[in-house]
């Protein structure tokens, strides 16, 4: 039987500087394919490209992942400057939309990163710039130099509320995480519940309240080292057991 196919949202790069190209980070593929039991495909992240119900017909769950391009901040109402960062509007036309679409529906994403951000933006919500530039807060970025194994190492604690489905689901209320991000929430949005927070307060696990699909979504960057990270691996089990249930739901309509 084919496995369920989970939609990985991919991102615009230059290759060699002058090629571009869509693509997504090996981690994210590997995760969903051997983690999550579910086929991966790389979607390109364009309206020009795809459309949302395409999509949501094709595909029986979604991975937002992370991405170096933030989401446009006048998609939460503020002016764009240059410590927004970089952007990419071609994801931000396809996620947003695709979020809410999933939330009404009930068919099962998972946020990383970016993407954690993204679900907080199309509920509504608010990001700061930097989260390191405010007053109290760690630095959250990626460590400058180093192997990607360095880079990826577990740096901080996430608090999770008791008895919240984070709690639940990894058996902990206290779990260390990587940390690889340079902006955060700031409001959260319509139905979003912080679930999970940093030492310094920063948001770290979210999900969509009264939501009839899987929409647990983190901060840090699950998919490093996903089949055997004590944290991680159940986070995309269940991911990949709400998408195998999606698909057998819409088997048997």
């Amino acid at each position: 039987m084919n496995r369920p196919v989970v939609g990985i949202i991919g991102n615009q790069y230059l290759l060699n500087d002058d090629y571009p190209v869509h693509a997504g980070g090996m981690m994210n593929s590997e995760a969903v394919a051997m983690v999550s039991n579910c086929m991966p495909l790389l979607i390109p992240s364009s309206p020009k490209l795809v459309d949302i119900e395409e999509l949501m017909a094709t595909c029986d769950g979604f991975l937002l992942t992370g991405a170096r391009p933030n989401v446009h901040a006048e998609e939460y109402g503020d002016s764009h400057t240059e410590a927004y960062g970089e952007i990419d509007r071609c994801r931000d036309a396809i996620t947003l939309p695709l979020v809410r679409a999933c939330v009404e529906r009930g068919q099962p994403f998972f946020g990383i990163c970016r993407g954690f951000q993204e679900v907080n933006v199309a509920m509504g919500g608010t990001l700061d710039p930097e989260i390191r530039d405010l007053p109290g807060r760690l630095n959250h970025r990626m460590p400058p130099d180093g192997t990607i194994d360095e880079k990826f190492a577990l740096r901080h604690e996430v608090t999770f509320s008791t008895d919240g489905p984070f709690q639940q689901l990894l058996g902990a209320q206290k779990v260390m995480t990587n940390t690889l991000h340079g902006q955060g929430i700031r409001d959260s949005g319509s139905r979003i519940v912080v679930d999970g927070h940093a030492p310094d307060g920063t948001a770290e696990a979210i999900y969509v309240k009264d939501a009839p699909g899987y929409t647990l979504s983190v901060q840090w960057h699950p998919e490093y080292n996903a089949a055997n990270d004590p944290v991680s691996r159940p986070l995309f089990e269940a991911f990949g057991e709400a998408v195998h249930k999606w698909r057998a739901s819409r088997s048997d309509a």
